[in-house]
C-alpha cells in the first residue's frame, strides 16, 4: 500500500527499522541507567531530597504558587499576542502601502530582538517611567516582552498561512461580489486555521517556557523561581530541577494534546459535507445529492 507522501516499506525496510528502533531504545536505556547510577553516586537519589516533594507545604508554599504565575503570565501572553499577530499578519497582506509597509517594519523590529531583551527594556521602562508598583511590575515587564515578540512571530504564521491557501479562493470570493475584507473573514482565514495550528501551537508552547527568563533575570516569581527558593530551603537542586521540568513537560503535552484534538475535530469537520434528515419512522436518511434520484420510470437519474 502506498501513499502520496511515501512508499510503504517492504519487508527489508520493515527489518531495517525494527533494527533501529532496538537500538535506539537500548542507547536510550542506556543512557537512563548511566545518569541513575551518577546521581546514586553523588548521593542525588537519596529520600531526604525527594521527601519535600511528598508533603504539601512544598507544594502550597513555592511550587503552586509559581505555577499559577506561570500560567497568568502565559495565558495574558497569549490573550493578546494571538489577535494582536492575527492583526499584523493581516496588515502584512493589505493592497495599501501604508498599511502594509508600517506593519512589515513594527514585525520585522520586534521578531529580530531577543524575548530577554525586551522583557529587560520593558521592565526598566516601568521602573522610571510609570507608577506601577514594583510587585507587579516583574509582570507586567515578562507579559510585555512575550506580547512583543511572539505577536511578530505570530503575524508571519498567520500570513503564511494565508498565503499557503490556492489562488482560486479569493478570486471565487471575488467572482461572487464578497469585499476585501468579507473574503478574509468569511473565505481565508476559517481554511487557513487549520494549516497554521501546528505553527501556533508550537509558539504557544514557546510562550509557556519562556515565562521561565522572567523568573531568572526579573526576580518574576514563577515556576523556576519558586523551584530556587525551594531549593535553597531543602538543599535539594537537582531532584528540585527534575521536578520543574516534569511540571513543564506535563503543561506543554495538555497543550499540544488539545490542539491535535482541536486539529482533528476541525479536519473532520470540513470533511462532512452532506446534511442528514430524519425519515418519518424516526429513522435518519441522508439527502440524496441533486440529480442524483431515481426518474419516474425508477431508473437511476
Amino acid at each position: 500500500m502506498t501513499s502520496v507522501l511515501y512508499d510503504a516499506p517492504g519487508p527489508r525496510a520493515k527489518r531495517r527499522n525494527i533494527v533501529y528502533t532496538a537500538l535506539f531504545l537500548a542507547l536510550l536505556a542506556l543512557g537512563i541507567w548511566w545518569a541513575i547510577r551518577v546521581m546514586a553516586d553523588k548521593g542525588q537519589l537519596e529520600w531526604s531530597l525527594w521527601k519535600p516533594f511528598t508533603e504539601a507545604e512544598a507544594w502550597t508554599t513555592y511550587l503552586l504558587p509559581g505555577l499559577a504565575n506561570t500560567l497568568k503570565a502565559a495565558a495574558l501572553a497569549m490573550v493578546i499576542a494571538l489577535p494582536l499577530g492575527a492583526l499584523f499578519g493581516i496588515a502584512r497582506l493589505s493592497d495599501h502601502r501604508w498599511v502594509r509597509v508600517p506593519a512589515s517594519i513594527i514585525v520585522e523590529f520586534f521578531r529580530a530582538i531577543p524575548v530577554l531583551l525586551l522583557m529587560l527594556f520593558a521592565n526598566e521602562f516601568y521602573s522610571r517611567s510609570t507608577n506601577i508598583s514594583s510587585d507587579l511590575r516583574p509582570l507586567y515587564a515578562v507579559v510585555t516582552g512575550l506580547v512583543l515578540y511572539n505577536a511578530s512571530v505570530l503575524a508571519e504564521v498567520v500570513r503564511a498561512g494565508i498565503l499557503s491557501l490556492p489562488k482560486g479562493q479569493s478570486e471565487a470570493a471575488k467572482a461572487i461580489g464578497l469585499r476585501k475584507g468579507q473574503t478574509m473573514t468569511s473565505v481565508l482565514l476559517p481554511q487557513s486555521v487549520t494549516a497554521m495550528l501546528p505553527a501556533l501551537v508550537s509558539q504557544l508552547v514557546v510562550i509557556v517556557k519562556d515565562t521561565a527568563l522572567g523568573g531568572a533575570v526579573l526576580a518574576f516569581a514563577e515556576l523556576l523561581n519558586a523551584r530556587g527558593t525551594l531549593a535553597a530551603y531543602y538543599a535539594n537542586v537537582i531532584p528540585s530541577f527534575i521536578v520543574v521540568a516534569v511540571i513543564f513537560i506535563v503543561l506543554n503535552l495538555i497543550l499540544t494534546t488539545f490542539a491535535s484534538w482541536l486539529e482533528g475535530r476541525l479536519r473532520r469537520g470540513k470533511r462532512s459535507t452532506g446534511a442528514v434528515l430524519a425519515a418519518p419512522g424516526g429513522a435518519e436518511e441522508p439527502v440524496a445529492e441533486p440529480g442524483l434520484g431515481k426518474t419516474d420510470d425508477g431508473r437511476g437519474a
